[in-house]
């Protein structure tokens, strides 16, 4: 698992890269949260282009981003999720909280 954060003017990508699941979502959650909580972004789209596979670890990943950056004044985005894993999304009800782009199912 690989994440790079660009910003610029408030606003923030995490350009994802890999598997989020059970063995890895820790790891991504601590280097988001560290980020999120440091430099309080406007807006930070995660970006799902290059993620090959996601369980229910990456629903609870969204979902606590969301809780956290929502606490600091700013929103969460998800760009480009492959459509399977959007479709894994719009089951789990995660896109009535957070805005999801890109990719159709």
């Amino acid at each position: 698992m690989k994440i790079d954060i660009k910003s610029e003017d408030g606003n923030a990508v995490a350009f994802l890269s890999g598997e989020i699941d059970h063995h890895n979502a820790g790891e991504i959650r601590t280097a988001l949260d560290k980020y999120i909580i440091s430099a309080q972004p406007r807006e930070l789209s995660l970006d799902f282009r290059n993620i090959s596979f996601m369980d229910s670890s990456g629903i609870g990943l969204i979902m606590g981003r969301h809780k956290l950056i929502h606490e600091c004044g700013g929103s969460l985005i998800v760009r480009n999720p492959r459509a399977y894993i959007r479709r894994v999304m719009k089951l789990s009800g995660i896109e009535r909280l957070v805005r999801i782009t890109g990719e159709k199912f």
